[in-house]
């Protein structure tokens, strides 16, 4: 557990620059709106569309944007009030939570299963998820792709220990891949996509019938309560340029491809293989949430089983 927690307290100290801007950015500013977002995803391209700023600048108030390398770092900016709100999928705020970070899920992006994976080299004698037994497998320590990889395994009668797990961010992992120091790799999209088209990688395994594959959009509990009508603003464009996404893939694409580094062929993939809708956090949902964060409670990768209905905003609050 030591080790998990160092490894994890790296990761954050690896954004320490990025939450130092977003602190000082936003330093003195009564109403403002601090936004994370990723290099992919919808709220990139909110904030390429410019249609949010205007919108909150009606009732006073100023939109911050800030870009994070990946969810575990982003959530940790909005556990120390660096941000207000931002995205992420499945696992890193089931992380968060156990920390004890004020996170609120406030929607969903419904289940997109096929868009992450267990990768193999072309040539790979590795048939099946139950031929990983003793193999080296590489994946982003604290994200979507580590359950879909505990499922895979159990639902193939393989258990977690008889693997050998190798955490490596993506772009180190796609390098130990390809030069066959890992066996498998497990990756979501677009770098899954990449891989594919830039290695000839086959899939031994997605989230088909295994795991969901959500994505989930958040805000501090502080914020929340203080400003439930901006959030709801901010959901309700991001509604809007779902809307468009989802009719466009191509524009998108296009968007999208120079900032991520990879083609617009490419991307237009991962954006097929990719859910569109964003909507509250159901039930089901969060039924569906609380089995990943009890999996990962069983494997020892939190401290503390957690409650995912604790943190969930309640229907029309």
């Amino acid at each position: 557990m030591r080790r998990i927690i160092q490894r994890l307290i790296a990761a954050i100290v690896l954004s320490i620059g990025i939450v130092a801007a977003a602190v000082g950015t936003s330093y003195g500013q009564d109403k403002v709106v601090r936004i994370g977002y990723q290099k992919y995803g919808k709220l990139v391209l909110l904030k390429s569309k410019g249609t949010l700023e205007p919108k909150l600048a009606a009732d006073g108030y100023k939109v911050v944007w800030t870009e994070f390398p990946s969810g575990p770092p982003l959530l940790e900016a909005l556990n120390v009030g660096a941000i207000d709100f931002g995205n992420t999928g499945e696992a890193p705020p089931i992380f968060a939570q156990a920390a004890g970070a004020p996170i609120q899920y406030v929607a969903y992006e419904p289940a997109a299963p096929n868009g992450e994976a267990i990768l193999v080299p072309n040539a790979s004698p590795l048939k099946s998820v139950a031929d990983l037994k003793g193999k080296k497998v590489a994946l982003n320590k604290g994200s979507n792709v580590h359950y879909l990889l505990v499922k895979a395994l159990e639902k193939a009668g393989v258990k977690y220990a008889e693997i050998e797990p190798v955490f490596l961010a993506p772009a180190d992992a796609r390098a130990a891949f390809e030069r066959g120091a890992v066996d498998a790799w497990v990756i979501w999209d677009p770098f899954q996509a990449g891989a594919e088209a830039a290695t000839g990688a086959r899939t031994l395994a997605d989230g088909t019938n295994t795991v969901a594959n959500y994505q989930f959009y958040f805000s501090s509990k502080k914020f929340l309560d203080a400003n439930a009508k901006v959030v709801d603003a901010v959901l309700a464009e991001l509604s809007a340029v779902d809307d468009w996404a989802k009719g466009d893939i191509h524009a998108v694409a296009e968007q999208l491809a120079p900032s991520i580094g990879l083609s617009v062929p490419v991307v237009e993939v991962a954006l097929r293989r990719q859910a569109y809708g964003i909507k509250p956090v159901s039930e089901a949902v969060i039924a569906d949430q609380q089995q990943v964060a009890d999996a990962f409670f069983a494997l020892g990768l939190i401290p503390k089983a957690i409650k995912i209905a604790d943190v969930a905003r309640k229907s029309g609050s």
